[in-house]
């Protein structure tokens, strides 16, 4: 008990200093051992719906917290849960939607009140992994499993593997995809750019056209600190490549070699161009979302849920229309990474620890093709179930959805792979890195230096 305490307590600690991104694929290591703070559920029961859960037919409440904001996506989740309620009278769906960051706040709360939503959003990872471990959270494996493994064959491998630790699952994906540019094709032409940048040395040059047509090239809300991550992280990615980054993770090296120490160096180039708007120290995601729905800004190094965004932070909640577009980050040259690699991660579904069987009937209702479809015909996920990708018809989302296919190699964001505390370590250091309030080389430390605390 004393233990299970610590845990939870160090939990508490890492999740209060979490800031992380909205999301795709990683590898989690199979093993056999399920930690005692969450045993395995006894198999559940056939389902009037035809999901695998028990169903009394007693009155029962489901809490679900979720972060999708925008209006039309927002109406998803809520028809597909009224649907669910017509179905199943006994139940009773109650649905908590909040911003991203007050979100985070709140979960800490009431993971310190040891008392979870049945339903909640997550990115899997570090943060969930950390959940798990402290007995917060429910292990759905048995579910997946259930009818020789009906539910997990529908998903993506890799996608569910994001939600898993120690070989058990304690929650499911339902978007996943990666980073990439959205930029105003409008803006680009008028600065005289002609297509999008390839190498990173062509970014600078079309930073310095837009800055010359009195263009602002970039929004960045830094304030908030995980979209300003993703350029670090990206940069390492086309350096380093995947060895630099296993070579640190496995203590072969660290976090503090050289690829990611020129990252910090490049970040810092781009940064010397004053590229974003004013003030991007303190903007907010929802500051960088409304330049680029409004077309005051060129481009948005952002994921998959942006174009959503962008129109929902434009008047007439139609963003710039089709003069958006899309490109993968370019390569750097000199870099070891491929220019495929991808940084990228999506959105999911954890199951709190006193879930009933019905809360996980219902994910399973959330994740069927069906339902996948109505979240991709509304252009807010990368369907992971197989099925899904029919309701993709934006030709933007499909370059995304095949950029990720195609990646060799795909880093889940730092801030949700690593350990929570230095996930946080990350974007703290990058902040700091465009305040100029670090080196490259102190930045890359300080992060090396976190991860060989946490790995103790």
């Amino acid at each position: 008990m004393k233990h299970k305490i610590l845990i939870l307590s160090c939990v508490l600690v890492l999740v209060a200093l979490v800031v992380s991104a909205c999301g795709p694929t990683t590898t989690v290591q199979p093993a056999t051992q399920t930690p005692q703070s969450a045993p395995t559920q006894s198999p559940p029961q056939e389902s009037t719906s035809g999901s695998s859960a028990s169903t009394s037919g007693k009155k029962v409440v489901i809490t679900w917290w979720h972060i999708t904001t925008a209006e039309d996506q927002k109406a998803v989740w809520q028809k597909l849960a009224d649907e669910y309620m017509a179905a199943h009278p006994n139940v009773e769906i109650q649905i908590t939607v909040m911003e991203n960051e007050a979100f985070k706040t709140k979960m800490t709360t009431v993971m310190q009140s040891g008392n979870p939503p049945d339903i909640f959003q997550s990115w899997g990872g570090g943060v969930m992994i950390e959940y798990a471990k402290a007995g917060l959270l429910q292990d759905i494996t048995s579910y997946l499993d259930a009818d020789n493994g009906a539910w997990r064959s529908t998903f993506s491998p890799g996608a569910l593997a994001v939600y898993a630790y120690e070989g058990r699952n304690y929650g499911v994906p339902w978007d996943m995809g990666m980073v990439g540019f959205w930029y105003n094709k409008t803006l680009f032409s008028q600065a005289g750019i002609e297509a999008p940048p390839k190498t990173w040395s062509e970014l600078l040059e079309d930073v310095k056209k837009l800055k010359a047509a009195g263009i602002t090239p970039i929004a960045l809300g830094a304030g908030d600190k995980w979209p300003a991550a993703f350029w670090w992280e990206y940069l390492a990615v086309r350096l380093g490549g995947k060895e630099a980054f296993d070579k640190a993770y496995s203590g072969q090296g660290s976090f503090a070699d050289e690829p990611f120490v020129e990252a910090g160096r490049k970040l810092q180039e781009l940064a010397a161009l004053q590229p974003f708007q004013d003030g991007f120290l303190g903007a907010t995601w929802g500051d960088e979302a409304t330049l680029m729905g409004n077309g005051k800004a060129a481009m948005d190094l952002m994921g998959q849920w942006a174009p959503g965004t962008f129109r929902d932070n434009s008047p007439d909640k139609k963003g710039i229309g089709d003069a958006l577009g899309w490109f993968p980050f370019p390569m750097v040259e000199g870099g070891a990474g491929d220019p495929s690699d991808a940084l990228g991660g999506g959105n999911g579904f954890a199951i709190g620890k006193n879930a009933p069987p019905e809360a996980i009937d219902f994910v399973k209702y959330l994740t069927r093709p069906e339902s996948q479809i109505q979240c991709a015909q509304v252009g807010f996920c990368l369907p992971v179930v197989k099925g899904g990708e029919a309701g993709l018809s934006d030709p933007l989302l499909i370059q995304v959805q095949k950029g990720a296919a195609n990646a060799k190699y795909f880093q889940l964001y730092y801030d949700q792979f690593l350990p929570p505390a230095t996930g946080s370590v990350v974007n703290d250091s990058v902040q700091a890195l465009l305040a100029s309030t670090m080196t490259p080389e102190q930045a890359a430390q300080a992060i090396a230096d976190s991860f060989t605390q946490e790995m103790k």
